[in-house]
C-alpha cells in the first residue's frame, strides 16, 4: 500500500495564517497582526518546501494551493518564491493547478496581476454573501460592490475563478437564498463553493449561540430545503455538484481538493497545515498553530510538529469519508486493499435499498439524498 497515493496525485498546501479581521463564524487557523515580516515568511516557506522535497524526490506536482487566513495579503514575491521553489523541487504537471484564496477588497484585487505573473492560474474568492447587511453580520470587510469589482478584475487576469457563498444564514428564507443563488449563477461562474453555515465551538458565533443571542438560524428542514434547491439550480445552470459543497462546470473541478478527496498525498506547509506524505509508509503531519512558533521552527530547519504513521485501516477510513463526498465515489477494490476487508455487504445493500447509495461495477457512490445525510451513512459503514 506504500504507493497507493498515486491514485489520488500529489499537491502542496501553503497556509497563510493572517487576516485583516477575524470573522465570527471562522474556526480556521487565522490571526490578526499589526505587521508581518514578509521576508522571514518567504524564507520559512522556501525552507520547508526544500526539506519536504528531499523526502519526496522525483514526484509530479499536480497542484499548489495557497489557503488561509487571507493569502491575498501576501506579497506577490512570496507567492513567486513558493511556486519557483516547488517547481524546482518537484516536476510540475503540464496542467498544474495553482490556486490562491482572495478576499474581494479593492486593495487586494490590485495584487492580482502580481499573482498571475508569479504563476497563479486560479483564484478562489470569499464572497460569502451577496447582501450587504448579511456581509456585515458575517463580519466581512467588503460589500457587494467590492466583490463584483474584484470579480471583474480577476476575470481580466485569470482563466479559472471560483467564489464561495454561505447559506442557511440568520433570518434567511428559502426565497432569499433562491434569489441570491440565481444572481450568483447569472455571473456565469466556472466553480462555486456553497457551504451551509455551521456554528463551531470556540468561534464568536459559537459563543453567541451558547448565550442564546444568535437568533434567526433556520431549522433543519429549512436548511435541507436550501440544500436541495442549491442542487436543482446549479444543476440546471450547468454546474452540477461534484462534491457535497462544490459545484463546477465539467472540467473546472478543483484538482487540489480532489487530491484530498481521492486520498492522494499532499505536503502541508505553514502554521496549522496538515499533510499526508508517503515515504516508507503513509504519515500524517501536523504543524504548530501559533504563527510565531511555526516561523521559528521552520527557519531553524523543521516546521513539522508531529509525524504519525497512518495505519492502512485508518487510511481506508479516511478514503471512505472523503470519497463518498464526491460524485466519483469510492473505488471498492482500492478500499478493500487498504482496509484488508470489503465493506459490509448487508449494510451497503440496505443503504442502496433506502436510496442513499448506488453501486456501479466497482464504484460506490452516494446519491443526492445520501450526500444530504452523509455523516450518518459513513458512521454506519465504518467498521467497528
Amino acid at each position: 500500500m506504500v504507493e497507493d497515493w498515486r491514485a489520488g496525485g500529489f499537491g502542496l498546501y501553503v497556509h497563510w495564517p493572517f487576516c485583516a479581521a477575524k470573522c465570527p463564524y471562522c474556526d480556521f487557523n487565522s490571526h490578526v497582526r499589526s505587521g508581518v515580516d514578509m521576508q522571514a515568511w518567504q524564507q520559512a516557506f522556501v525552507s520547508e518546501i526544500r526539506r519536504i522535497g528531499t523526502e519526496t524526490p522525483g514526484r509530479v506536482l499536480n497542484s499548489i494551493y495557497f489557503g488561509g487566513g487571507t493569502p491575498s495579503l501576501m506579497n506577490p514575491e512570496i507567492v513567486a518564491a513558493v511556486i519557483d521553489t516547488a517547481s524546482a523541487v518537484w516536476s510540475p504537471a503540464n496542467d498544474i493547478e495553482i490556486t490562491l484564496e482572495a478576499n474581494p477588497s479593492s486593495v487586494e484585487a490590485g495584487r492580482f496581476s502580481g499573482y498571475r505573473d508569479a504563476g497563479v492560474n486560479r483564484v478562489s474568492m470569499g464572497f460569502q454573501a451577496l447582501n450587504d447587511g448579511d456581509l456585515r453580520a458575517l463580519g466581512r470587510l467588503h460589500d457587494v460592490s467590492d466583490a463584483l469589482a474584484a470579480l471583474n478584475v480577476a476575470r481580466t487576469e485569470f482563466d479559472r475563478i471560483s467564489f464561495d457563498l454561505i447559506y442557511a444564514r440568520q433570518s434567511q428564507g428559502l426565497a432569499d437564498w433562491d434569489a441570491e443563488l440565481k444572481r450568483a449563477l447569472s455571473f456565469d461562474p466556472d466553480h462555486l463553493s456553497l457551504y451551509q453555515l455551521t456554528i463551531e465551538p470556540g468561534t464568536a458565533f459559537g459563543d453567541r449561540l451558547d448565550r442564546g443571542s444568535l437568533r434567526g438560524l433556520p431549522d433543519e428542514d429549512l436548511a435541507a430545503d436550501m440544500y436541495y434547491r442549491t442542487q436543482e439550480l446549479c444543476g440546471a445552470a450547468g454546474l452540477p455538484a461534484y462534491e457535497v459543497s462544490n459545484h463546477a462546470k465539467p472540467g473546472q473541478e478543483s484538482r487540489h481538493n480532489l487530491i484530498y478527496w481521492s486520498a492522494g498525498d499532499y505536503a502541508g506547509v505553514g502554521p496549522g497545515a496538515h499533510g499526508r506524505i508517503t515515504t516508507d509508509g503513509r504519515y500524517a503531519t501536523t504543524t504548530a498553530l501559533a504563527p510565531e512558533e511555526w516561523l521559528e521552527m521552520a527557519i531553524a530547519g523543521n516546521g513539522e510538529l508531529r509525524r504519525e504513521p497512518v495505519a492502512s485501516r485508518d487510511q481506508a477510513g479516511e478514503y471512505l469519508m472523503m470519497g463518498l463526498r464526491t460524485t466519483q465515489g469510492l473505488d471498492l477494490v482500492r478500499y478493500g486493499a487498504m482496509a484488508g476487508a470489503d465493506l459490509d455487504a448487508g449494510k451497503v445493500a440496505d443503504l442502496e435499498a433506502a436510496g442513499f447509495l448506488q453501486q456501479d461495477s466497482d464504484r460506490l457512490v452516494a446519491t443526492q439524498a445520501g450526500r444530504a445525510v452523509l455523516n450518518a451513512i459513513i458512521s454506519d459503514l465504518l467498521p467497528d
